[in-house]
Formats: C-alpha cells, sequence, structure tokens
C-alpha cells in the first residue's frame, strides 16, 4: 500500500481546519477538558470521516481535475493511486467512523445522517449552484457540532452559533481558492462565486462573510460568558485573516498556495488554545 499516495489523496495535512475548531467545540460544551476517551473518539471520527468525504470528492470530480495542470499533484490524477484502491479505501474510512461513532453517546448515532449527508451532497453542489462554497462549509461545521453533541448530549444555541462562525470561516476561503479556477470552471460548466459574479465581486463577498465569521465568535464569546482570553484569540485570527486578504488580488493567484491555507490552519490551532485556556483557568 501506497500510504504517501492515500494521504496525499485525502490531504490529511488539511485535517487541521476542522480538528481545532472540534476541539473548541468539545471543551465549551464541557466548560473545561472533556473526558480523553471521548476526546479520542471524537478524532476518530472527524479524521475518517473527513477523509471519507475528501477521497469521495476527488473521485467523484476526477474528470474534472485530470484537465486541470494545477492539480496534477493529486495521487488520483498522477495515476499514484487507483481509482479502485481509493474506493476501497473510502468504504474503509467510513467503517471506521462508523465504528468511532458506535463509542461516541446514542445520540451520536440518531444524528449520523444528518452529519452525512452534506458531504456526499458538496461534490454535486459545483454542477449547478454557486452557492457550493457554503455547502462545503457546513459539511465542515458538521464536526464541532458532532464533537458539542458527544460531549454535551444536546444542541443548543452556542454550537450553532460557532457551526455558522466556522461554516463561514472555510466556505469563503473555498470561494477565495475557488476564485483563480474562474476561467476553468466556466469552460466546464461548473458554478462557484467567481463563475457567478467574477473573480473581484467573489472577494468581496468571501471578505464580507468572513466579517460576519469573526462577529459570530465574538458573539459566542459573550454568550458564554467567556473570560478575555478568548477574545484575545478572536483578535489574533481576525489579524491574519485580514493579512490573508492583503495578499490575494483579484487578478493575482500567485500566492494562495498550501501554504496559504495552512496558515488559515494555525488560525484554528490558536482559536482552540486560547478558548481552551479561556474555560480551564
Amino acid at each position: 500500500m501506497n500510504i504517501r499516495a492515500h494521504l496525499n489523496h485525502i490531504a490529511f495535512s488539511h485535517s487541521i481546519f476542522s480538528l481545532p475548531f472540534s476541539y473548541m467545540a468539545a471543551f465549551l460544551a464541557a466548560n473545561g477538558a472533556p473526558k480523553l476517551e471521548t476526546l479520542f473518539f471524537i478524532t476518530v471520527a472527524i479524521i475518517f470521516a473527513r477523509a471519507a468525504a475528501v477521497s469521495l470528492d476527488n473521485i467523484i470530480d476526477y474528470k474534472y481535475d485530470k484537465k486541470q495542470n494545477r492539480l496534477s499533484y493529486r495521487a488520483l490524477v498522477s495515476g499514484k493511486l487507483s481509482h479502485k484502491a481509493a474506493k476501497v479505501a473510502t468504504v474503509i474510512y467510513l467503517a471506521i467512523f462508523f465504528a468511532a461513532v458506535l463509542n461516541l453517546p446514542i445520540i451520536c448515532l440518531k444524528l449520523l445522517p444528518i452529519a452525512v449527508v452534506p458531504f456526499i451532497i458538496y461534490p454535486f453542489t459545483k454542477r449547478f449552484t454557486f452557492l457550493c462554497h457554503f455547502f462545503l462549509g457546513l459539511a465542515v461545521a458538521i464536526a464541532p457540532a458532532g464533537a458539542w453533541v458527544a460531549v454535551k448530549e444536546t444542541i443548543d444555541l452556542p454550537i450553532i452559533v460557532l457551526c455558522a462562525a466556522v461554516a463561514l470561516w472555510i466556505g469563503m476561503f473555498d470561494a477565495i481558492y475557488g476564485a483563480q479556477d474562474e476561467k476553468f470552471d466556466a469552460s466546464q460548466n461548473l458554478h462557484s462565486l467567481a463563475t457567478e459574479f467574477g473573480a473581484k465581486t467573489a472577494l468581496k463577498i468571501a471578505g464580507f462573510f468572513h466579517i460576519v465569521s469573526v462577529a459570530l465568535f465574538i458573539v459566542l464569546g459573550f454568550m458564554m460568558n467567556l473570560s478575555i482570553i478568548y477574545f484575545i484569540g478572536v483578535g489574533a485570527a481576525s489579524g491574519v485573516l485580514r493579512y490573508q486578504y492583503e495578499i490575494v488580488k483579484y487578478n493575482d493567484f500567485s500566492r494562495v498556495t498550501q501554504r496559504y491555507f495552512l496558515r488559515n490552519g494555525l488560525v484554528s490551532i490558536v482559536m482552540f488554545i486560547f478558548t481552551a485556556l479561556a474555560v480551564c483557568l
């Protein structure tokens, strides 16, 4: 088995986007440190749910990805991973995800269909709507929602606010990433904010919703009576967000690289650390 090819196929390093926000939700739900056993199964569930979702997305989009020179590094496109191996791996990822959920409170199992539907639907949304970025955001935001429910076993207003903030945060970075493919997507009859409104306007829309996302994080802090430590974390995240917009132009996406997105992953880590400090100290 080519482990490196499988890790490339599921963009394993991008787990940094969903895991920290999920830990953030778990610590908020517990109002402190959750049980290590619960945290372990949350981690396993999220890693393998995400792996299955990305694998499925790559399989479904293969006919488009192989036409994109920018995506030639992907294991499926380069031929380093066969379609059969990718499909088998996807089934295995789903099985491990399901096994992890079985070790969490029963409400997680009952809500499992709601968690799975978004990442099954997402790969197809770009074929018919420019709102596809919001669907991706929703799919990723299911992770912190699941972590909250795994700890607290209820669905409360704060987690809805957190999920909305995460969905907009992630979705709008996907819109920025997708804006560089405006011409290609249009040629393939694919949809995005850029194909609908143009890259320049797409970046403005993304900027607006990122401001809304930051506002929701602030609202969450007040709702849960979090200390100043939390708000410092939000401020740090906002600073990095502003910098990201400084280096991206509608006519120059040369700096929208893997480093660009991993930098945003570090923001989610900062958010988690400051949240954990706020509820544990």
